[in-house]
């Protein structure tokens, strides 16, 4: 496969992917300007203009760009993989546990220690970052991102587009407009409007 974004967040994801063992991990493609490097000794292939030639030789691909303020970076390069034909795998972490009875879609990550819960349902294009917790009956729309250490509880809805912190709480039976931002250490006792950004209180 192809990972979509050099940085950080890619070597993470490298890491789960080669422990999940599913997949081999032919480059990278990241634009030129942020350097030519192999990345924990896989090579960058190009950038995003080369994706129609690289995709018809490998035609499975993850964006492994990060999201913090914004999912705009992570929708745009889905949206480019999708529309060249590309195939998009789920990748789970065998040191996570995702239930039988939850549903995780395409181009999701799931990272180390992180746990899904029957009935849970996570979109496309998201992040489920190391040690989060998405429990039963919970939603997370498409291209989010549930940072390290997360608490999303039962029942909470998480629109599209958004941003939880590392080690936020989300009581449960919350919605979280699409395309909020909610801070590290946030606790989250009610509705948040679409687009908000919240901050821990100190």
């Amino acid at each position: 496969m192809i990972l979509i974004g050099g940085g950080g967040h890619c070597r993470s994801a490298i890491d789960v992917i080669e422990l999940e063992g599913r997949y081999a991990i032919r480059g990278i493609i990241q634009p030129r300007s942020d350097g030519c490097e192999p990345l924990l000794e896989y090579p960058v292939l190009g950038e995003d203009d080369d994706l129609h030639v690289l995709l018809a030789q490998t035609p499975l691909a993850l964006v492994t760009v990060g999201q913090i303020k914004t999912s705009a970076v992570r929708k745009r390069l889905y949206d480019l993989l999708r529309q060249h034909g590309a195939g998009l795998p789920t990748i789970v972490s065998p040191r996570a546990n995702v239930s039988r009875h939850a549903s995780v879609s395409e181009g999701t990550l799931v990272m180390h220690g992180a746990l899904v819960n029957a009935c849970a349902k996570v979109g496309v294009n998201c992040i489920v970052n190391s040690l989060a917790l998405i429990e039963h009956d919970a939603a997370v729309g498409d291209h989010c991102h549930v940072s390290t250490g997360s608490r999303i509880n039962g029942g909470v809805v998480i629109e599209e587009g958004c941003f939880i912190g590392s080690g936020a709480v989300l009581r449960e039976g919350v919605r979280i407009g699409a395309g909020s931002v909610i801070g590290a250490g946030c606790i989250i006792n009610g509705d948040v409007l679409p687009n908000s950004i919240l901050k821990a209180e100190k």
